[in-house]
């Protein structure tokens, strides 16, 4: 859905349309916290449930698409009824900070993530992380085979075999930070050289892994923690990762919250931030949604390559903001 990515666009009717008929209780009177999510119900509802029990809140939650809620947060302003924003990666709190609908989070809460992956000015915080692999199908590819960076994926052997989602919000959040590191001519020149190699186009990162389990693709450019739903449910999926290591490819992005400046419950607001920190909740999101814990001392999922090994590139994920100059060069490239 093309609308989707028009992030900072203008798009007052799409989140007016997505609050009508929605009704909420003042937070300061009933105790309750208002969540805008872009996680979905089915990956955090159990952990909301907890968090409800633990903290003794009444814990409302409005799950949708990162980006849209993200409009509908700026596009509400002053009478927005959020007290939070979890969303999918740092791009979307970037913008939400840029546009001045963030506060800042206490300094004995950022303190415990790493500073790679939370805001430099302590408006928004890594939750998980989530790194971009290559996922290859074991039958068809032999390891020693697979690309050492983006930019082989380009060549002729490749031609056809490989998925990709230019308009998921992971994969644009990728072309940003390949922006960011190569600059937009080199970025632009790379995303007309895969569609002239046949890059096969699929609508999320889920389809692309079952493609590739197919055989309908060799590669495809997605998340690392998609892969591990298919093996729950056959263990000999023959799919399997593959990181380029040092570059964009190999970039690592996070999910994350904010605290919305004008939350009513900031107090909850707070204690919830610091339960999603907590050892009980980043071990939930080890074990059970095979994303990154970035609080230290919490194993990395069971199977998957260490952060410390992927060696991420270097950049500032609150960069990732600039959405727009995605989108924009992704319609040049004729993607959009």
């Amino acid at each position: 859905m093309v609308k989707r990515r028009y992030f900072l666009a203008g798009a007052a009717a799409l989140a007016l349309s997505m609050g009508a008929g929605l009704t909420f209780t003042s937070n300061a009177q009933s105790n309750t916290l208002t969540i805008y999510s872009g996680r979905g119900e089915s990956l955090i509802g159990p952990l909301i449930e907890q968090a409800e029990q633990e903290l003794g809140l009444d814990i409302r939650v409005r799950y949708g698409d990162t980006a849209e809620l993200a409009i509908a947060i700026i596009e509400e302003g002053r009478n927005s009824p959020a007290d939070i924003y979890f969303g999918q990666d740092a791009g979307a709190l970037g913008a939400l900070a840029d546009a001045r609908r963030t506060r800042t989070i206490p300094a004995r809460l950022i303190a415990r993530v790493d500073r790679r992956f939370r805001s430099n000015s302590a408006q928004w915080i890594g939750i998980t992380g989530r790194a971009r692999v290559i996922a290859y199908n074991t039958n068809m590819v032999q390891a020693n085979e697979l690309p050492s960076s983006m930019w082989a994926l380009t060549e002729a052997q490749w031609r056809g075999k490989v998925g990709w989602a230019p308009t998921n919000g992971s994969f644009q959040s990728f072309v940003t930070a390949m922006r960011l590191l190569e600059g937009n001519d080199r970025t632009l020149e790379w995303l007309e050289a895969m569609k002239a190699n046949g890059t096969v186009v699929y609508r999320n990162n889920s389809t692309i892994v079952e493609a590739v389990g197919r055989g309908e693709v060799e590669l495809g450019l997605t998340n690392n923690y998609y892969l591990y739903r298919f093996l729950a449910e056959d263990p000999n999926f023959p799919v399997a990762h593959h990181y380029t290591r040092g570059n964009v490819g190999s970039l690592i992005n996070i999910a994350g919250v904010a605290i919305i400046n004008t939350a009513a419950n900031r107090t909850g607001a707070e204690r919830f931030v610091e339960f999603l920190l907590s050892d009980t909740a980043q071990n939930f999101f080890a074990e059970e949604t095979k994303e990154y814990p970035l609080v230290e001392g919490i194993a990395a999922p069971e199977e998957q390559l260490p952060i410390e090994d992927i060696n991420p590139p270097n950049i500032d994920l609150g960069d990732l903001a600039d959405l727009q100059g995605t989108i924009e060069l992704l319609q040049r490239a004729g993607l959009l």
